[in-house]
């Protein structure tokens, strides 16, 4: 695979992403109209604050259907450390980081601002791409 291949090259550009006050229910409509299984949590100028996924809310989620709850924000359930990659990232870099990490979601971050996302399915897709043009060792 070429080496220049960059998160750039392959990253959706109109990154669905929720902010604090989000709604448990309304981010888990927004997951599924994205077809995602988690999103970046942003401030009101689009900075990166944290991430939120369907297994980070699934608890929240069982308490409220059993107690007939009101949804939460997802502000509780978020998670702050969040791993992210850069535009110039290359996508093999972050396919091997994917070998040993869980998210299924990257934000793509530049000076801290979401300018996009990059998923394991597009990773794959561009390594299977990556194939056509192989050159066999």
């Amino acid at each position: 695979m070429k080496e220049t291949l960059q998160i750039r090259d392959i990253m959706s550009r109109d990154a669905y992403y929720v902010t604090q006050q989000t709604s448990i229910n309304d981010l888990i409509q927004g997951l599924s109209r994205h077809k995602l299984s988690g999103a970046p949590v942003a401030d009101k100028y689009g900075n990166l604050i944290g991430f939120v996924s369907e297994q980070d809310v699934l608890p929240q989620l069982l308490q409220n259907a059993y107690y007939c709850n009101q949804p939460n924000s997802i502000e509780s359930v978020m998670q702050t450390d969040v791993l992210t990659v850069k535009p110039s990232d290359t996508v093999m870099t972050l396919a091997k980081m994917m070998l040993d990490r869980k998210p299924k979601v990257y934000p793509v971050v530049e000076d801290r601002r979401i300018i996009g996302i990059v998923t394991r399915h597009q990773i794959a897709v561009a390594l299977i791409e990556s194939q056509k043009n192989c050159v066999p060792v």
